[in-house]
């Protein structure tokens, strides 16, 4: 069985984020001061989990994000952070760069609601999902052949003990869902095949998660709420899932969600940018 964990991480804040004006991809702004602070927080809130893989939208907000994440890591400052477009935030077409009550005043005089409405140039969500779906697949395939490339190289039983030393410290005990807590022998401390750190941007990540539920029947945690699951992540908000892939089938990925969203690391940071729940 393959079996790998995915934390992804919304981008840090940036003044269009706090003036509530949407970005999409045609705005390409840097972090705010900020938005440097709740990268820093959350690296050091992701310091001592050993990944094997970054992955990062290819616009400046989450580039830098993932930068400085990295840069506070104890084990993988120099890993590779690898680009990807699939990970670009939801296109807002003629809205970018204006108010979101534009898009709202929009979507209102089109008979329609935020965010089902697609502005003139946007994405709808039904491409930003197959964006995400696309992505997926990729890194499933990707652990998959990790796990292949392990036995061919080592043999099961040498990979069992060589790798057997190697836990993943994750630092959410205190979040994590009682179906993981309760799965196998002690939940999120298992060996991963691979532990993939994505940073990608809020819209995109509201429908990358509703396509895990909706469509894969990711398992949620129990506490969590409606409210919470339609919510757009906070800057620099944390969810982690863990993936079996039986027989390394692609089609039938088993998904826990073990948090969604965390924002304890914010605690200090004084962040001022509450995302609204449309972008």
């Amino acid at each position: 069985m393959v079996r790998f964990g995915l934390t992804v991480v919304r981008h840090g804040e940036t003044r269009y984020n706090k003036d509530k004006i949407l970005q999409g991809q045609g705005v390409d702004e840097p972090l705010s001061a900020t938005g440097f602070r709740q990268a820093d927080a959350a690296g050091s809130f992701l310091s001592n989990v050993k990944f094997t893989h970054v992955f990062s939208s290819d616009l400046l907000r989450a580039k830098q994000t993932a930068a400085t994440i990295l840069g506070k890591n104890k084990f993988c400052r120099d890993l590779e952070i690898k680009y990807d477009a699939r990970l670009r935030e939801r296109k807002y077409g003629v809205a970018e760069g204006r108010p979101l009550t534009d898009l709202k005043a929009m979507a209102k005089a089109a008979g329609e609601q935020c965010p089902s409405f697609t502005p003139s140039g946007g994405e709808t969500l039904d491409e930003v999902r197959e964006r995400a779906r696309d992505f997926f697949e990729f890194l499933c395939q990707l652990a998959v052949e990790l796990e292949q490339k392990e036995q061919d190289v080592r043999g099961a039983a040498s990979r069992s003990s060589a790798t057997s030393e190697e836990q993943f410290v994750f630092p959410w005990t205190n979040h994590c869902s009682e179906a993981e807590l309760s799965s196998g022998d002690g939940g999120a401390s298992k060996i991963l095949d691979a532990n993939i750190l994505v940073v990608s941007h809020g819209a995109y990540m509201r429908n990358w998660i509703g396509y895990f539920v909706s469509d894969l029947n990711c398992t949620l945690p129990t506490n969590l709420t409606k409210s919470q699951l339609s919510s757009v992540s906070p800057n620099t908000g944390v969810s982690h899932f863990i993936i079996k892939l039986e027989n390394g089938n692609l089609l039938k990925p088993e998904i826990t969600c073990v948090c969604l969203n965390q924002d304890s690391h914010l605690v200090d940071v004084g962040a001022e940018c509450v995302a609204p729940k449309v972008f």
